[in-house]
């Protein structure tokens, strides 16, 4: 036998995709589907939100800060129990927090009980992004991980869709109690079909199994995912281009266009719609160019964080008392790129670790939009109290964090892309020059 067919008997070929493939990751997308709904849907509840609890914008903006920093603060510890417990159990957990903490929302009489049903929340949609990219690295072939992980997010913005689009109108025509009550309803559903239909891989391509145990064992995974260039690149990738359009959607657009811009609530929630609707699109496109051009990456995140930034000044800066809509509507639109832009930052942490570790490099650069999102809904919470709601001020606090973000992928981009090289150099002399 060969060199190079050992290589081959001794190394499982990249997973085969086909129908059975999707049907599995559309199951694992569905359940982040259903998470994404119950994280956006305060978006579009926040003014009912200040009423039913009668609070502040500090106050209401903590609902999304306590819910993403629990959602950042797992995302490592998910990414190794997705390495050692595998898809299907995760998502199953994520499944079952995110409904009870839905529902908790829906029937909590008192502001400190809402907090304690977000928290829940947050655990279990933390649990849902990483899984289903690692179902997709399982599943698909390796030249299919970029456009397959834009997929997800493209997913993930449908579910945005839904919150925005169906349940404002729940709640407007139902109330606030039987719109979250009945939407927790699709978790179940959701949990039922990972129960049952769920396999974290295709016959034949079970990863290693884990033998270390133990804090040594986390501490080393963590540490050898961290030393990676292309680890830090993600998560700087993630944070600078993820948040504007996070704090958008999760909380302050409605409150800014209704408020600030004096729309109706009807016309606000379309421009919101307009965000998801652009970021479905541009996710698309994005997904197809870094799959077939890996040069693109970083030209294309850079290049959403500046136009970002140029709209949104233009935006703030506009001399009249409210922003024209035409201004409104770019705004909105480039807003949509900010996701996939985000789902770049995969692209840097999947190839810079092995197989064994892509939960723990995921959950590194996963974190770096929430922290950037967390920090600036609070942010825009205190600037708000602190200078009467202007806005303008608030939302300058923008600019800051996406200063820092580019700062870091300047700095590390040469590192990362060098290491990729040689990492890649490696496999190929590796594969063609085995011993026999």
């Amino acid at each position: 036998m060969s060199g190079t067919d050992r290589t081959a008997a001794a190394r499982p070929a990249d997973p085969p995709g086909g129908r059975r493939a999707l049907a599995v990751w559309g199951i694992g997308v569905s359940v982040y589907f259903v998470a994404v709904i119950f994280r956006t849907s305060l978006g579009v509840a926040g003014l009912d939100a200040a009423d039913r609890f009668d609070v502040n914008a500090s106050a209401l903006s903590t609902f999304s800060i306590l819910q993403l920093m629990v959602y950042a603060g797992m995302q490592i510890p998910v990414g190794l129990l997705v390495d050692r417990l595998g898809t299907k159990k995760v998502l199953g957990m994520g499944a079952v927090l995110f409904t009870v903490g839905q529902l908790g929302f829906a029937l909590s009489p008192s502001y400190g009980m809402a907090l304690a049903a977000r928290v829940l929340l947050g655990c279990g949609d933390a649990m849902t992004f990483i899984s289903v990219l690692r179902l997709g690295t399982r599943w698909f072939p390796a030249r299919r991980s970029p456009f397959v992980a834009q997929m997800a997010g493209l997913v993930g913005m449908a579910g945005n869709l839904v919150s925005t689009l169906v349940l404002s109108r729940l709640l407007h025509d139902i109330g606030w109690t039987a719109a979250f009550g009945g939407s927790a309803l699709a978790g179940a559903v959701v949990f039922v079909l990972v129960v049952l239909f769920l396999k974290d891989h295709p016959e034949g391509h079970a990863p290693e199994p884990v033998r270390q145990q133990g804090v040594a064992y986390v501490r080393r995974q963590i540490a050898a995912s961290w030393r990676e260039p292309g680890t830090r690149l993600g998560l700087w990738v993630h944070f600078t281009t993820q948040f504007p359009a996070m704090v958008f959607l999760l909380l302050w657009g409605m409150p800014f266009l209704v408020e600030a811009q004096g729309l109706s609530r009807a016309t606000a929630g379309e421009l919101l719609t307009l965000v998801v609707l652009s970021n479905m699109a541009v996710g698309l496109v994005y997904g197809q160019v870094v799959a077939r051009h890996h040069g693109a990456r970083l030209p294309l995140a850079l290049g959403t964080v500046g136009v970002t930034a140029l709209v949104w000044a233009a935006t703030l800066a506009h001399p009249a008392a409210t922003a024209p809509m035409w201004l409104l509507v770019v705004l909105c639109t480039v807003l949509g790129a900010c996701g996939p832009a985000s789902m770049i930052g995969f692209d840097f942490a999947r190839p810079a670790n092995p197989p064994e570790r892509q939960g723990t490099a995921s959950g590194i650069t996963n974190m770096g939009g929430f922290i950037a999102s967390m920090t600036t809904l609070f942010a825009v919470g205190v600037l708000l109290d602190a200078t009467d709601d202007d806005y303008t001020v608030a939302f300058s606090s923008v600019f800051v964090l996406q200063a820092l973000g580019v700062s870091q992928i300047l700095r590390l981009r040469r590192r990362a892309v060098r290491r990729e090289r040689e990492r890649l150099v490696a496999s190929r002399v590796e594969t063609q020059h085995v011993p026999v």
